[in-house]
């Protein structure tokens, strides 16, 4: 019995000492081979982005400082381009008419989202009532503008129909040049009023509820909880809702061309329209890649002024 304890002892040590490195070269292969799944299934992705963004990015850069009609190989004349468009006045009538635009349709749906999202979170939890708010998202931009264009007729629309039969004027909704594009903007909030709901509700849901007891306890109301708590945690949520919706909103063409077409007299005549009027109705697609160019630029700027101004990295749940 003495003589096995040295063994014993021997065989514990054995144990308790680390194990070599020679035990951990088998895990190199997994983790080598759960790389290259990885890869194999980030392909397809990787050649989409090259093919359908990053290609035709340089493309359109490079477009931009030539003179190209699909007629004849572009040829390169520097930034004349960009200097006809400094003095361009429907480019920057086009620029006036987006950021009018811009600013009815992200303001309106932004806070009727947040109001609506609050409602959904106090009052109700069914994913019938979800649905609902989310059904106009699910519907084809196009289809939605020819809806209301129909709709909101001068002469044959249900609205003017019903004003008329209650005995006010009728109104030229896409005919007035005042109203066409708050109009428009109206239009696409409507559509868009849902996505832009779930998304805050999302936020919403992410809240601690014990920081609402906690304001409850202390007595605050719903005007200083909303102000003291909701909006301040809501800030990453709303500083990437804004983000996107903005950058959307600066896209805007589908809902212009299936209804005014740019009229009446340039004011629905965005900057996309303008772009695309350019480019396919009179094949200077060395201006109309400027412009792009130009556009972009405008919205890398303004979607990083929102984030650094919004501190979209930083929570106050964190603190």
């Amino acid at each position: 019995m003495v003589a096995t304890k040295p063994a014993a002892r021997r065989s514990d040590l054995k144990s308790a000492m680390p194990a070599r490195r020679s035990d951990f070269t088998s895990a190199k292969p997994a983790r080598r081979s759960d790389f290259r799944s990885a890869m194999l299934f980030l392909i397809p992705a990787f050649i989409g982005f090259i093919a359908f963004f990053a290609w035709p990015t340089v493309r359109g850069v490079y477009l931009s400082f030539t003179e190209f009609n699909l007629l004849q190989p572009p040829e390169w004349i520097g930034f004349d381009n960009y200097v006809a468009i400094a003095g361009d006045p429907v480019f920057w009538n086009s620029l006036v008419v987006t950021s009018e635009y811009v600013l009815i349709n992200i303001g309106v749906q932004t806070i009727a989202a947040l109001v609506l999202a609050v409602l959904l979170q106090r009052f109700t939890r069914s994913m019938v009532v979800r649905g609902v708010v989310l059904l106009p998202y699910l519907i084809a931009n196009v289809v939605v503008a020819l809806v209301w264009f129909w709709l909101a007729d001068y002469n044959l629309g249900l609205i003017n129909s019903t004003l008329d039969a209650v005995g006010f004027d009728r109104v030229g909704f896409f005919g007035n040049e005042a109203l066409a594009m708050p109009t428009i903007a109206l239009i696409n909030v409507w559509r868009h009023l849902g996505y832009t709901t779930l998304l805050i509700f999302a936020g919403l849901q992410a809240i601690p509820r014990d920081v609402y007891e906690a304001a409850e306890v202390d007595g605050a109301g719903e005007a200083r909880t909303f102000f003291g708590i909701t909006l301040p945690l809501l800030r990453p949520v709303l500083a990437f809702v804004l983000v996107i919706t903005l950058v959307g909103a600066f896209q805007i063409f589908d809902t212009i061309a299936v209804t005014t077409g740019g009229g009446p007299v340039d004011a629905t005549r965005a900057i996309t329209y303008y772009i695309y009027e350019r480019a396919f109705g009179r094949f200077d697609f060395g201006y109309a890649s400027a412009m792009s160019v130009i556009l972009m630029i405008i919205l890398g700027a303004v979607a990083l002024i929102q984030l650094r101004v919004l501190r979209a990295n930083d929570s106050d749940l964190e603190r």
